[in-house]
């Protein structure tokens, strides 16, 4: 079986068909290389099966139609949610310093990273109390290991608390949403280490851009093991529809009012 590297031009991820012989009835695979990001990546990351036919010509899942309802969704919600996005800058402000919004490095559409933004909910030093944390609670890096969440996380301030029981912290991503980066609904933004968790399932993710909300969030995202939320991110891929994203859009107003199913 012959397999074709993913490669990157210009930060621009490339998919390539594999070729097998007519008379090799096994499934094909791709080996993927992700876009470049500010870290340089350039190793195979896994292998992806069943094999894709990805070009940069082609669009996300959903397409024209979907870009339309996230523009028309993202412009609404953020007249609706400005007064509301300012009041919560001040805070963050005025009780924890520092910039009231932080960018982080996801995995978008084909594999190309992008700044997802949301309101600072940690303090400023998150990743030396990250690391010395970690350190002195061996259960609790395994944990963070398998889920890339630590319950009582010791980063997160009080009003940040508050601000992800409420997903108000998320409200910055209607930017990445206005932007193209990322869509009302879709998959979870994942960072570049849980690309491996994916396994086979990788390619299906990466056909759509992330979303502020999806199946992950309105199924009670806070108590799902990693496996389930990548089942649920392959489910939403393999059976979008616009009702689809209309029902999981009204979904998430009922998931936020219920502050156990935040993070």
């Amino acid at each position: 079986m012959t397999t074709n590297a993913f490669e990157s031009h210009q930060a621009a991820p490339i998919w390539v068909q594999p070729s097998l012989p007519p008379s090799d009835s096994r499934t094909a695979v791709l080996h993927v290389l992700p876009a470049s990001d500010n870290n340089g990546a350039g190793a195979v990351l896994t292998d992806l099966s069943p094999a894709l036919s990805l070009g940069t010509t082609n669009p996300p899942v959903g397409g024209l139609l979907k870009r339309i309802m996230d523009l028309v969704v993202a412009f609404t919600a953020l007249m609706v949610a400005a007064p509301v996005m300012i009041v919560v800058a001040l805070l963050i402000r005025m009780t924890a310093g520092g910039p009231a919004v932080f960018s982080h490095s996801r995995i978008g559409f084909g594999g190309k990273p992008f700044d997802c933004y949301k309101f600072r909910s940690m303090v400023t030093n998150s990743d030396e109390v990250l690391k010395s944390f970690l350190d002195s609670n061996p259960q609790v890096r395994l944990e963070w290991e398998e889920t890339r969440k630590i319950r009582n996380d010791p980063r997160v301030t009080v009003l940040g608390w508050m601000l992800r029981k409420s997903s108000l912290d998320e409200l910055p991503q209607l930017f990445n949403i206005i932007r193209g980066d990322m869509s009302c609904v879709g998959p979870r933004p994942i960072v570049k280490d849980e690309l491996k968790c994916y396994g086979d399932h990788l390619g299906e993710y990466l056909r759509a851009k992330p979303g502020l909300t999806g199946l992950w969030q309105v199924n009670g995202r806070s108590s799902m093991d990693y496996a389930n939320r990548v089942k649920l991110d392959c489910q939403y891929v393999r059976n979008w529809s616009v009702w689809l994203d209309i029902v999981i859009l009204f979904r998430t107003v009922f998931a936020v009012i219920r502050f156990d199913r935040a993070s």
